[in-house]
């Protein structure tokens, strides 16, 4: 059975780290040029705890399975299958195998808050709160040790590895007939 393993919505403050409302304007107001201004907002640091009311929500728009690692031409070719669908990608971070689906959490709201804040689930309060896996917000690009969001580039990649792994096999019989040889000779 697959771990699963989804990337979550975490705490979402509903005045989350707002200003004071300036002359009259709305309570928990907070002027754009005070969000994105180096000078005037310090930059949240992940040890702080996710930064939700920064963020476009990028956790909320997706969730990601741990798969197992394919062995099989069958396993391969399932891979390829779950490609040819949309909004689905698949990926390999330190050598664990992830499916990918690409959905956007029904209770997210227009303004990127989650409208069951005060209900969400356990996993939506716990993450970005491990300080060695900081929200996604704190990432400017995620790496991959690999990473495929099409059949066609997922079979380009296992043809070239299964000529690899042919090509190994060839040298490996190879170098037993070779010792073969030179044992029987001695």
């Amino acid at each position: 059975m697959a771990t699963v393993r989804i990337p979550k919505p975490s705490t979402r403050r509903a005045n989350g780290h707002a200003a004071p409302a300036p002359n009259g304007a709305a309570a928990g107001f907070v002027a754009l040029s005070l969000l994105t201004s180096p000078s005037r907002a310090p930059r949240p640091k992940p040890g702080d705890g996710p930064p939700c009311h920064l963020c476009t929500a990028r956790c909320c728009k997706y969730f990601a399975l741990e798969i197992d690692k394919p062995t099989s031409r069958e396993e391969f070719d399932h891979i390829r299958w779950y490609l040819m669908h949309e909004g689905i990608a698949v990926w390999v971070d330190e050598g664990d195998w992830y499916l990918e689906v690409r959905t956007i959490c029904k209770h997210l709201q227009p303004d990127n808050t989650c409208g069951i804040y005060e209900n969400r689930p356990e996993v939506c309060r716990e993450y970005g709160s491990d300080k060695d896996e900081p929200c996604e917000y704190f990432t400017d690009h995620l790496k991959y040790d690999q990473y495929w969001d099409s059949d066609e580039t997922f079979q380009a990649w296992y043809e070239a590895e299964y000529a690899k792994k042919k090509a190994k096999r060839a040298r490996q019989r190879a170098l037993n007939a070779k010792r073969a040889t030179a044992g029987a000779g001695a």
